[in-house]
């Protein structure tokens, strides 16, 4: 089998992808051909560099014009293309080139606190006004659509009625570690 070549999205911190590098470092099948990011000051462009991964970064317009991502991940001969914290709404262009083959996390069981808008604390704070007993965190295709792709797995964690910002937060992180980079590599031996 021929290795499968994945571009990872980031737009932060990237803990994300950086855990998914990790996941693959060792894996002869799976190679992170390179991270972009369309932040230039974003904490993971830095990280990834250490780590000797490629690192490209565009700017917004770029993102939306779709033939510039489009062209890299061509010309990469990219298989799948990871989304991990990556901020930005996918051209339904590059939908159209990699369908079911661009995979997005989110922070929350979807359908629920899905949309445009809908990412990090903005979720949180969502669960925790609607009084939720549970979250999690979905993995899914991308479609043209906010959060609507075909659901690939989903991971639960109790809420108890003390939770804060900050503790929903550290529940989610622990179960994307756990099981983002795992769920990935299933997708690929698929």
């Amino acid at each position: 089998m021929n290795s499968q070549k994945i571009a990872l999205l980031a737009s932060g911190t990237g803990s994300n992808a950086l855990n998914i590098i990790s996941f693959f470092k060792e894996n002869k099948n799976v190679n992170v051909e390179f991270v972009l990011s369309n932040k230039i000051s974003a904490p993971i462009v830095e990280s990834a560099q250490k780590l000797g991964i490629n690192v490209l970064t565009c700017s917004n317009s770029e993102v939306e014009s779709a033939s510039f991502l489009l062209d890299i991940c061509k010309e990469k001969q990219i298989d799948y293309i990871i989304l991990a914290g990556f901020l930005r709404k996918i051209p339904a262009k590059l939908i159209e080139y990699y369908p079911e083959k661009i995979i997005n996390i989110h922070p929350a069981l979807l359908p629920n606190y899905g949309g445009e808008g809908m990412y990090g604390k903005f979720v949180h704070l969502e669960v925790m006004k609607n009084r939720e007993i549970e979250t999690g965190i979905t993995v899914h295709f991308v479609d043209s659509e906010y959060d609507k792709g075909k659901i690939i797995a989903q991971f639960k964690c109790d809420l108890t009625e003390n939770e804060s910002l900050e503790s929903i937060q550290a529940k989610i992180h622990e179960l994307e570690m756990a099981n983002f980079p795992r769920v990935i590599g299933e997708v690929l031996k698929r």
